[in-house]
């Protein structure tokens, strides 16, 4: 990769989802009946904070200085899910990694907005579907209008660039059938 390439990567899911999650058939260890309900939900326990180890040792493998979590929509705005959300997020080390958080669902914006002030996260969206709250430092996913397939006009993406803010920095992810041609476009757009 060029020498000023920065790779993100998205955190492990045996820290947001829970182990029904499809994707859990890709582990090459397999989970015990307990580690299955330790896993997931950002929960206080062994495996989760082993995961987060892993991630952070592959932030540094790729000198990445950008982690995004992910959450599944089952990870709902509950008492327990903030507790939990706040806890990891307090306890953990972050080791000077720029945190960044998709929450799905129907989650209250003021709530978000404070648990990204005080956790110190970024908001993750796709900004044709939602604001962020942490518009001074975006993270935007764009997953495609109706679905993976989209491909995105070059309106949609002159209208992208106009909501990245001025002289700031922001991160733009396309995850769409089209990622790498809609986001060389945007490149040349923006360059």
């Amino acid at each position: 990769m060029p020498v000023d390439f920065e790779f993100t990567l998205k955190a492990w899911q045996l820290i947001t989802h829970e182990a029904r999650s499809p994707t859990y058939r890709r582990l090459k260890n397999e989970l015990s009946a307990s580690e299955k309900t330790a896993v997931g939900g950002f929960k206080a326990s062994a495996k989760v904070h082993e995961a987060w180890e892993v991630t952070v040792a592959c932030a540094r493998a790729l000198k990445a200085r950008t982690v995004l979590f992910q959450c599944p929509a089952s990870f709902t705005q509950s008492r327990e899910n903030v507790a939990n959300l706040e806890n990891f997020f307090s306890g953990i080390d972050r080791d000077r990694l720029n945190l960044c958080w998709e929450p799905r669902g129907d989650w209250d914006r003021d709530l978000v907005r404070s648990l990204c002030s005080s956790l110190a996260l970024t908001h993750v969206v796709d900004p044709f579907l939602s604001k962020t709250e942490t518009p001074d430092k975006p993270y935007f996913r764009l997953h495609g209008r109706g679905g993976w397939r989209y491909k995105y006009e070059m309106s949609e993406l002159e209208e992208l660039a106009a909501m990245l803010p001025r002289k700031k920095f922001g991160y733009v992810f396309f995850n769409n059938s089209t990622m790498t041609e809609d986001a060389l476009r945007f490149s040349e757009l923006i360059a």
